[in-house]
Formats: structure tokens, C-alpha cells, sequence
């Protein structure tokens, strides 16, 4: 199924920037699709923020590599079904990501 909102989505994944970008765009014509993969990939970019923390320190460095490439592999299924134009997160987390960032609507 493609979506016209899909180059939106898509860009909501091209790091902080496009997430920014694809914010603005979809603020004039909300589209369902699109706010959900922007509140996907805000989601992502929170929990980023962790394994930065984790590999500084030599205790937990292994932990934040091991966090860091789950972020990669969640980060490129998320890409996937925005290209592929599916409204369909990570398992699990998308649910909350959808419930606890309902200001980015």
C-alpha cells in the first residue's frame, strides 16, 4: 500500500534532522501514517541517548554496544516498513511510543 505521507515518513527516519523536518511537514496536513512514524523514531532517538552514556564508561561498554546495535537492527525494521508503507512499529515498544508521545500529533 503506498501512502503519499510515505516521503514523509521516510524522512522522519534520516536521524534528528529529518525528524524535525518530517514534524514540520506533517503539521499543515496531519497524516496518521506519518505521525505514527515520527513518534516511532522520537521514540528510538530517546533511547539512543543511553548507549552513548553506557560505552564512556569501561564497566558497561560491552552493554552499550550490545543497546547500540539493537538500535541500528529496530532503527532499519522501522525504515523498512515506512518505505514499504506500513503502518507496523517494533513489536512492543511502537505501542507505548504511540501512547506516551501523543503531543507530536
Amino acid at each position: 500500500m503506498k501512502n503519499k505521507g510515505n516521503y514523509k515518513a521516510i524522512l522522519a527516519y534520516l536521524f534528528f534532522i529529518g525528524l524535525i523536518i518530517a514534524y514540520i511537514l506533517n503539521m499543515d496536513e496531519k497524516d496518521k501514517f506519518v505521525t505514527f512514524h515520527i513518534k516511532n523514531m522520537f521514540g528510538l532517538v530517546l533511547i539512543s541517548i543511553f548507549p552513548i552514556t553506557f560505552v564512556n564508561d569501561p564497566t558497561f561498554y560491552s552493554t552499550g554496544k550490545v543497546i547500540f546495535t539493537l538500535l541500528i537492527i529496530l532503527w532499519s525494521y522501522s525504515l523498512v516498513m515506512a518505505i514499504t508503507g506500513k503502518m507496523k512499529g517494533i513489536p512492543y515498544l511502537s505501542d507505548f511510543f504511540q501512547k506516551w508521545f501523543r503531543f507530536l500529533n
